[in-house]
């Protein structure tokens, strides 16, 4: 530490040069926090999903869906230990129009022409056929008398804890959702729920997604008036090491119909949304890499700058009793400290960005809505930007050193 003064001194020789390394620095680390923050949510999320729990879904594309006659078939496949359908309503909440709702309505109840879709308060809810479902789902935790609740009323529905804290929905309260995909639309309005059993996640499965809705099947099923069809399939399987042979056995099933599915895991269905955008991780680390390769070299450049600019400095302090090792580790240590500065900058910025993605409404509601209900910055995402701020630093800080080192007093004393 006694070395310390003469290193800020260093510093702040040309403080310009100084502060515009450490902002370079610090939106490298800032980058690599953020990025490898997402990548760690998104991997929670699909570490949630069950090994023994299968996804079958139309082949062309999720929206189509599939016959209700294939159920059955599915449950005759070997290896299959039941199905259960579910269906993406695509429901939000019904909002009132500014000055033309009633002031007494109560909030969220339909209006006909005195309501529009509330778009800042979307998030996920399904239809389900739910005594299979809530059976194969045990991550889900929900009391008896809950569930019993639910089995009794068509119009009942069940939803996360997550999603009751957000809205300050309670057991018996009532709320209208309408669709926007056209064959779930009533010709009479939105539809009703009534909040039946508020689900907890399971303490061996503490990742659970709980900011989402399930609602019967039946109830749209009916309300519709028509046959649409079940938009997926989930599969519960005897064995999760014949996952892959009993996939393969559903789709050669209706590997010659109308409508062709496609089975895969509940981690590979949830990580194909993610591929809709391309391949995330490859996309991600590609652009920290480039970035922190281009950093680099503005580090190095700087110190190289630096150590040129001191040569006569060198040569005095090794006149003066310096070791040629003491020389090289104040440059060393002088790039470890920018790397040091600019790991704390980038990785505060990377936390207020996060805190602020995950506390502005309609961002918040947006991010949840794909499944990042916990994106926040890691201490194991901030320890590793930390370390690659210092690798940076010195492997920029390296090469100036030696020459430093190897600096003679005769040469670095030398007037040009």
């Amino acid at each position: 530490m006694k070395f310390f003064p003469l290193i800020a001194k260093h510093l702040l020789q040309n403080w310009v040069r100084t502060a515009s390394t450490v902002f370079a620095m610090a939106i490298c680390i800032f980058l690599f926090c953020t990025l490898q923050s997402v990548l760690a949510e998104i991997q929670t999320m699909l570490d949630a999903s069950s090994a023994n729990r299968l996804v079958t879904r139309n082949a062309v594309s999720l929206v189509f869906n599939l016959p209700l006659s294939y159920g059955s078939r599915i449950l005759s496949v070997d290896g299959v230990k039941s199905t259960a359908i579910v269906s993406w309503f695509g429901g939000s909440l019904p909002a009132k129009k500014e000055g033309k709702a009633d002031d007494g309505a109560e909030a969220g109840a339909p209006g006909g022409d005195e309501s529009t879709t509330d778009w800042s308060n979307f998030f996920p809810n399904l239809a389900v056929e739910d005594e299979p479902f809530l059976a194969m789902h045990t991550e889900y935790v929900l009391t008896e008398e809950q569930r019993a609740e639910y089995m009794a009323d068509l119009r009942g529905c069940i939803i996360g804890r997550k999603l009751a804290d957000k809205f300050g929905w309670k057991i018996g309260d009532t709320f209208f959702l309408e669709s926007f995909i056209p064959p779930y639309r009533k010709a009479d309005g939105p539809f009703e729920f009534v909040v039946r059993g508020i689900f907890d996640a399971s303490e061996m499965h503490p990742n659970t997604d709980t900011n989402v809705m399930y609602f019967h099947f039946k109830y749209l099923y009916e309300s519709t008036g028509q046959n649409n069809g079940a938009g997926t399939y989930h599969v519960e399987i005897e064995d999760p090491d014949r996952a892959g042979e009993i996939s393969q056995a559903i789709d050669d099933t209706f590997a010659n119909s109308d409508a062709a599915t496609r089975t895969e895991t509940e981690e590979a269905f949830a990580a194909s949304f993610m591929a809709m955008a391309g391949n995330l991780a490859l996309l991600l680390n590609t652009i920290g890499l480039a970035v922190s390769f281009t950093i680099l070299l503005v580090t190095a450049n700087t110190m190289s700058m630096a150590v040129r600019e001191r040569r006569t400095e060198i040569g005095v302090l090794k006149t003066l009793g310096f070791s040629s090792g003491q020389v090289m580790g104040l440059v060393v240590a002088e790039a470890l400290l920018l790397g040091l500065l600019g790991g704390a900058v980038g990785i505060g910025g990377s936390q207020a960005l996060l805190w602020m993605l995950a506390n502005t409404p309609g961002i918040r509601d947006m991010i949840a809505n794909v499944g990042l209900t916990e994106l926040r910055l890691q201490p194991i995402v901030a320890a590793m930007g930390f370390a690659v701020a210092l690798f940076l630093g010195f492997a920029a800080g390296f090469v100036p050193a030696l020459g430093a080192y190897r600096a003679r007093i005769t040469d670095a004393l030398r007037t040009v």
